[in-house]
């Protein structure tokens, strides 16, 4: 990989440093509430309360509530590490690497949090046909990125194809740590990818 000069992007303004703190503790919050007493029981007014900001806020950053769930902060990490890969690497080389950059950078909560989220949107109906939307959004913007890396179009089938069996590689994964929670989501992510990779023979 290259160089920290030559891949970091500029640090972030104190705005955009103040929007990002924002949103994590509201994240934060609302996933803690969501645990202790139920999604559903769970007001955006207690969310906002419990995040030291006003509704108006809330709002600002998250339409509904069930935006805090869709909201996944590493999707533009993981974008920029992509994009600062080697360009002799394969695409799914390119997205092993970035995975591994972003995510062994976060600390053992963080990752609780991420596998907690996961588990609320897969515990809740409305949940998971809200979540099957933002995976056509994600096959949308993960064959985007694979088209500008292999100079393809992002509408071509094969792109798309190839964009979907790496969702697919995510939901199954995302499914088995559900039933093993004691799994790792990142290990097991990462075979899958490798078992894509290899031709995804049986």
């Amino acid at each position: 990989m290259s160089s920290p000069a030559e891949t970091d992007p500029p640090p972030l303004g104190l705005r955009e440093r103040k929007r990002a703190k924002t949103v994590a503790a509201i994240q934060t919050e609302a996933l803690r509430l969501f645990r202790e007493r139920g999604y559903e029981a769970t007001t955006i007014e207690q969310i906002a309360e419990a995040a030291e900001v006003s509704p108006s806020t809330f709002y600002r950053y998250f339409p509904a509530k069930e935006d805090v769930l869709m909201y996944d902060a590493y999707d533009a990490p993981l974008m920029e590490a992509f994009r600062a890969q080697p360009p002799e690497l394969s695409p799914i080389q390119a997205i092993r690497n970035s995975i591994r950059a972003v995510f062994s950078e976060l600390s053992g909560e963080q990752l609780k949090q991420e596998r907690e989220r996961e588990r609320l949107m897969l515990s809740n109906p409305d949940l998971r046909a809200r979540m099957l939307d933002e995976l056509a959004r994600g096959v949308q913007l993960i064959a985007e990125l694979i088209a500008e890396r292999a100079g393809r179009r992002a509408d071509e089938l094969a792109v798309r194809t190839f964009a979907g069996a790496l969702i697919g590689v995510g939901m199954s994964t995302m499914l088995a740590v559900i039933d093993d929670p004691k799994a790792d989501y990142f290990e097991l992510f990462d075979a899958g990818l490798a078992q894509l990779e290899s031709g995804f023979r049986l």
